[in-house]
């Protein structure tokens, strides 16, 4: 079998520090550039020793680290699906010896590859042996970003501040660890049906000075740890599984709250937490923002309620999941009587005070009365339960879209008439053979909704504002340079500021040769071009759109003209959106008094 390290085109920019369409022009106009011993047609993998000889014989300066060396020989020893047990094999390598417990019949005899050991080895020495092996899983992590379900670092970071500083934390869904490890706990119980992300979990948490005990079972038919109850759990579970044991387990003693529907599986993993922590711990699970209202689930929701153990729902600014945060009942204890239902704002942070002050019995927020929740529907959604003006001060508002809206002096931009002519023209497939034009598509598909880099949607291209998606580093992204336009096949276009976001879903972007085109004049031509006026299910082909052909600077003075016609068109959406505002503001102030009619 044929072990040559292998990189693909992300790779590439990564080891040279440029965008990838510079990788793709390399392709294009080099003849001699490597061809490809693997991967897809859209996402081709290259050989990495055929790679640094042909950067060097083109003088162009490139950096291998010992730790992308590493991952390349690690992949390229097994196929990507079988790329967790080698992970695994070197945790165990960096933490010194076998790991009792883990469910190793699957990793071997360990590694046997003098190089990878050798390379292991000097990122050890160099970084330490725990970020050694953070480096692996974070790679692994980007692998496989289509199939694993990343607890976001904020989220994770909230949880773990809310249940404070537990002596033993359990995550009976552990996944790769991101919960516990957010923790400073020194003890961690973990459990997950996938024995390999369990493995990584472990090894992770013992490379830093964690004790663990762990089991690969799943937690809602087998409880590991019966005999240890954790001071705190944390649990982000997996959503809507209907075979989650439903039939075998209806006599389960856990079931304090009442037995769980069969199409209600994260309440049965929220019984499962309580039944997992000492009297008077704290449980932070995630949950899916329907379950706080099903009707299915409405009588333990009762239940939990009056017993007092539910102590917040919090709906987190990603739309995705509601935090739930729960408390077991103390013996002897009176309930409390209200519940923080309230929703997140992009500072998860500002959650954290009201959360823990919740749990200690000091009620702050918007908390509601249990017995104004416990009614036919015990709907517990905090959009429910919030005040329709709750904390606005209409007046305030209303006064300032008024002097946004006196402010706005958008004009239509000053053309002159001309009589209509004939134009020599060029089209976008004619202008990309001439290497005058990179054009490059995303997928239809998103790499996921969760990570650190900025995404430039659609959504963001209608309006003209920042990148608003994000998504985690992951093979094949597309990077947008300063200077490339992006188009919508719906019809925006605009040239890029910053470099750095990612190109959206269904999104292309032109990478243009500065010397031949001029950025603005063709964002203009692809808006021009699209479909308009035309059916709804009408398609245009990108390639063969047609550009007048016209000088450099004749090109510019029309590049100038279509951005004054970008301006005015977002200085009259802007005018638009704040009359709307006006109005709704002045219904609702006029109806409940804040606003009275002027003389």
């Amino acid at each position: 079998m044929k072990h040559d390290a292998t990189v693909n085109a992300g790779d590439i920019a990564r080891l040279v520090d440029v965008g990838r369409a510079a990788v793709s022009n390399w392709r294009r106009r080099h003849a001699d550039f490597p061809r490809p011993v693997g991967g897809t047609a859209s996402s081709p993998l290259f050989s990495l020793a055929e790679i640094e000889e042909w950067l060097r014989r083109n003088g162009k300066p490139f950096t291998v680290s010992a730790a992308d060396r590493l991952w390349q020989r690690l992949r390229a020893t097994t196929g990507d699906l079988d790329l967790g047990p080698r992970v695994v094999q070197a945790g165990v390598q960096l933490l010194g010896g076998d790991v009792p417990g883990l469910p190793g019949e699957r990793y071997g005899d360990g590694i046997a590859d003098a190089e990878i050991l050798a390379l292991l080895a000097e990122l050890a020495a160099d970084r330490g042996p725990g970020p050694a092996f953070e480096f692996l899983c974070e790679r692994y992590a980007e692998v496989h970003s289509r199939r694993l379900s990343a607890t976001p670092r904020a989220v994770a970071e909230l949880m773990a501040k809310v249940v404070g500083t537990p002596g033993t934390v359990l995550d009976p869904a552990c996944g790769l660890g991101a919960l516990p490890l957010a923790t400073s706990a020194p003890r961690v119980l973990l459990q997950d049906a996938d024995g390999v992300l369990l493995a990584i979990a472990a090894l992770r948490l013992l490379l830093r000075g964690a004790s663990t005990g762990h089991a690969s079972v799943d937690s809602l038919r087998h409880n590991a740890f019966p005999d240890e109850l954790a001071d705190a759990v944390l649990c982000d579970p997996p959503f809507n599984e209907r075979a989650w044991g439903y039939d075998e387990l209806t006599t389960d003693a856990r079931w304090e709250y009442g037995l769980p529907p069969r199409g209600e599986p994260e309440l049965a993993w929220v019984q499962h937490c309580l039944s997992a922590v000492r009297p008077g711990g704290p449980v932070a699970i995630l949950m899916p923002p329907a379950v706080a209202g099903r009707r299915a689930g409405r009588r333990i929701r009762g239940n939990l309620l009056r017993a007092g153990a539910l102590r917040a729902i919090v709906t987190l600014a990603d739309g995705g999941s509601d935090l739930w945060l729960l408390r077991r009942p103390v013996a002897g204890e009176r309930p409390s009587s209200e519940i923080l239902l309230d929703e997140a704002g992009p500072d998860l942070s500002t959650m954290e005070r009201p959360l823990r002050a919740q749990l200690d019995g000091e009620p702050l927020g918007h908390t509601v009365r249990i017995i104004d929740v416990l009614d036919d529907d015990v709907d517990c959604t905090p959009a429910r339960h919030r005040p329709r003006h709750a904390g606005r001060d209409l007046a305030r508002e209303f006064s300032l879209a008024r002097q946004r809206f006196d402010a706005i002096t958008t004009r239509p931009p000053a053309f002159v008439v001309a009589e209509p002519r004939q134009r020599p023209g060029v089209t976008i497939a004619e202008l990309v053979r001439a290497g005058s034009l990179t054009v490059r598509t995303a997928p239809a598909r998103p790499a996921g909704e969760s990570g650190d880099l900025p995404v430039l949607t659609a959504e963001d291209l209608v309006h003209g504002g920042r990148p608003t998606g994000r998504t985690a580093d992951v093979p094949d992204l597309i990077r947008l340079d300063p200077g490339e336009v992006v188009a919508s096949p719906l019809g925006p276009a605009r040239v890029v500021g910053e470099g750095g976001a990612v190109l959206g879903p269904n999104l292309t972007a032109y990478a243009v040769d500065p010397a031949a085109i001029d950025p603005y004049f063709l964002a203009g031509c692809l808006r021009a071009a699209a479909p308009g006026a035309r059916t709804a299910s009408s398609r245009l082909d990108p390639r063969r759109i047609r550009l007048p052909r016209l000088s450099l600077a004749q090109q510019q003075l029309h590049g100038r003209a279509f951005a004054e016609l970008l301006a005015f068109e977002d200085g009259a959406r802007e005018a638009a959106a704040t009359a709307e505002t006006l109005v709704r503001l002045g219904f609702d102030g006029l109806v409940d008094g804040r606003l009275v009619p002027g003389d």
